[in-house]
């Protein structure tokens, strides 16, 4: 698949001396890839982010964006990228649902027609059609996320960043959300990449997790499932495994062997499997 983002040795320094230092492994996302950024806080997570939006601008290293450097030439890119701020009360600032979904492509000189048909489009995707009206204030955590998520996504950008999308999010939001980005993955085709401390989300919503220590180091590349059974690399920055996997790897010194599984339907697959081959055993058949 074509490459959509290579960060190479990536150094930055905060005014206040904090340094970042992305190095270790290239950080690389591909067409259609969902990408995970795994680290405890302070560890550099939404500085990348930052960097792959054009808002801060390294020292050294290279940084590619479909091909160009974002802190250059971000006006290039802007209309392929959409963004789901950590903190998405500051990014919805219109009067209105609809405004401030429409505001991108408004922004961007579409036609007023072009305009409402892009805004009823994602609007229904997203289930948020009732919303247009609302005031985006008064509106719960779950709804705006899903403003938010909707303009971010109205241009229907190829790449699609996402800042601690999960935080403050009850669980039913929390996995609608999951489901939605799943969706417009697999329908737009559309590379996401998302940033985040939550493990128990992180084999929901990702083809490849990088895993980030503190400084900015990547330390580690691969699957959910590749990911979460280092534990030495986990340990290292400061992350416990997915309270399914730490199941697993607890059954393990009981002598209970099993493949190690991160979701419920995947675990629910295995201990079932599981104990038909030990009523077969027990009972004499096979």
């Amino acid at each position: 698949m074509e490459e959509i983002v290579r960060v190479s040795n990536l150094k930055y320094t905060y005014p206040d001396g904090t340094k970042l230092h992305f190095c270790g492994i290239d950080f690389v996302a591909h067409q259609m890839e969902r990408v995970v950024i795994l680290g405890p806080n302070g560890s550099g997570k939404s500085t990348l982010l930052f960097h792959l939006l054009g808002l801060l601008k390294a020292s050294e290293g290279v940084i590619s964006v479909f091909g160009v450097d974002p802190s250059r030439d971000y006006a290039r890119i802007r209309e392929r990228i959409g963004v789901l701020l950590q903190n998405v009360e500051e990014q919805i600032i219109a009067p209105t649902v609809r405004d401030d979904i429409s505001f991108s492509p408004r922004n961007y000189g579409y036609r007023k027609e072009d305009v409402e048909v892009l805004v009823k489009g994602i609007t229904e995707k997203l289930d948020i059609a009732y919303l247009g009206n609302k005031i985006p204030h008064y509106l719960s955590g779950g709804e705006k996320t899903k403003v938010g998520l909707a303009g971010a996504l109205v241009t229907k950008p190829g790449l699609l960043l996402l800042d601690e999308p999960f935080e403050g999010l009850d669980p039913t939001c929390r996995m609608d959300l999951i489901n939605l980005l799943n969706r417009i993955n697999k329908d737009n085709k559309t590379t996401i990449i998302i940033s985040t401390h939550n493990i128990d989300t992180v084999p929901l919503v990702a083809d490849t997790v990088y895993l980030m220590a503190m400084g900015g180091e990547i330390v580690g590349k691969g699957s959910p499932k590749a990911i979460f059974t280092e534990l030495e690399l986990l340990s290292k920055c400061h992350i416990e495994p997915p309270v399914l996997g730490a199941l697993f790897f607890e059954l393990k010194k009981y002598g209970i062997n099993l493949d190690v599984s991160l979701t419920v339907e995947e675990a629910a697959r295995i201990i079932a499997d599981e104990m038909v081959l030990f009523e077969k055993k027990n009972s004499g058949v096979g």
